[in-house]
């Protein structure tokens, strides 16, 4: 029996949570696809912004700006209707910080430490 089964759903959320926190975006991306795998509806469609923004931010530490603007539009895109859901981040930060990070990528304007994505629980 693999660790993970024995976990929580909250516990396999945080550390996904923890991984994007710590900019380690290919595994983020991974944790977060094993939760997109067993959620529908509004919630996964949020997951999957958060797992785009995760892509966006590994094509963006790879080089690949191109890449990285198109998966932030489109990781943003499936986020901001629905910043009502409860999934105990603060999503409407989270998008204020996104808009901003794609309006820097579209413009290609520099880009620091302060302007790495950040999931804040509530």
């Amino acid at each position: 029996m693999r660790e993970e089964d024995n976990k929580s759903f909250e516990d396999i959320f945080l550390d996904a949570l923890n991984l994007f926190n710590n900019q380690k975006w290919y595994e983020a991306h991974d944790a977060f696809e094993d939760i997109w795998n067993n959620l529908d509806g509004d919630e996964r469609q949020i997951i999957q912004g958060i797992l785009q923004v995760s892509v966006s931010q590994f094509h963006l530490s790879k080089g690949n700006l191109n890449g990285a603007t198109i998966l932030m539009g489109e990781g943003l895109g499936r986020i901001k209707n629905r910043t009502y859901i409860d999934l105990g981040i603060d999503l409407e930060s989270f998008c204020k910080c996104l808009e901003e990070l794609l309006r820097k990528l579209q413009y290609k304007e520099t880009l620091n430490e302060n302007d790495k994505p950040y999931l804040v629980r509530k």
